[in-house]
């Protein structure tokens, strides 16, 4: 008989909270009628941190996808009215996606279907549990301390 790995109980225990992190977030989605898929919705999260319109390479870098599936994420954005192609004034050869006023409004919306999302995952956890979580989180999602890594290595 082998011993359990802790470890990759775990990573099996991430999995499924991730996946139901986006079966609840879908969820929500869909009760507010927006007509966006989650992949959609990232995009526009991303698109709204640009100080000025990005290129779609510049999305599908910070997205960490392929350059078609920022274009696919578009189509069907822009056939929504929440985003359209604009060229770039420097190099007309240049298209950049900017948001449009329906697309700033279903950021609105967005975020309250995130926060209902969260609020409902979240619900079983008290306050203090709550800050932990946070805190484990951050030191999962930032990886090691690179000066504290160097110094064990």
């Amino acid at each position: 008989m082998t011993a359990p790995d802790p470890d990759g109980l775990l990573a099996e225990q991430l999995l499924r909270l991730t996946r139901r992190v986006h079966r609840i977030q879908k969820r929500h989605l869909e009760h507010r009628d927006l007509g966006i898929t989650p992949a959609q919705s990232r995009l526009l999260r991303t698109l709204a941190h640009y100080g000025s319109p990005p290129r779609m390479a510049d999305l599908a870098e910070r997205l960490e996808v392929v350059p078609r599936a920022v274009t696919t994420l578009v189509d069907g954005l822009e056939a929504a009215g929440k985003v359209r192609r604009v060229p770039d004034p420097a190099n007309r050869r240049v298209i950049r996606i900017e948001l449009t006023d329906d697309g700033r409004a279903a950021l609105g919306e967005l975020r309250g279907a995130r926060r209902s999302a969260a609020e409902e995952i979240l619900a079983p956890l008290t306050d203090e549990q709550r800050t932990v979580l946070g805190g484990l989180l951050d030191t999962l999602i930032d990886g090691p301390d690179i000066d504290e890594g160097r110094r064990t290595a």
